[in-house]
Order: structure tokens, then C-alpha cells, then sequence
């Protein structure tokens, strides 16, 4: 289960990735399709989360910044 981190509240357009950049900010970037390329990442919000090992930061769909633990070593 995710739990929110902080809260930015960034509205997030269609067409565009939105990502936890290694600064803790929010980043955005267009996605690639169909060969053609991405460009570069722009920065969205300034959060400046610092990331604690073991989790994945992401950006939710309320537009904050949300963790949630990583899966190790799966059961069989």
C-alpha cells in the first residue's frame, strides 16, 4: 500500500511522464512515440523528498509524491 510523502498537487496533462527526479522534485517529460524521441525533462514542482532506501517514489494520481515499499526476494 502507498502512502503520500508530501503533497504538490501538480496537474498532470496527457502525454507526459511525471516522475520523482534524484533531487526529490517532480519532473515531467514527453512520452516517446513511435520513434520518435522524448526530450528533455522539466522541472514541475520543488518538493525536495529525500528518498530513503528500499522504497519506490512516485508521483500519484492526485499529482503528489507518494512511496511505497519495494518487493525483494519473492515467496514461491
Amino acid at each position: 500500500m502507498a502512502k503520500k510523502v508530501a503533497k504538490a498537487g501538480v496537474d498532470k496533462k496527457s502525454g507526459y511522464l511525471y516522475y520523482v527526479d534524484k533531487d526529490g522534485d517532480i519532473a515531467e517529460v514527453k512520452m516517446a512515440r513511435g520513434g520518435k524521441g522524448k526530450g528533455k525533462p522539466k522541472k514541475v514542482a520543488n518538493v525536495g523528498v529525500s528518498k530513503e532506501s528500499g522504497y519506490l517514489y512516485f508521483v500519484d494520481k492526485d499529482g503528489d509524491v507518494a512511496r511505497a515499499k519495494m518487493a525483494r526476494g519473492r515467496k514461491k
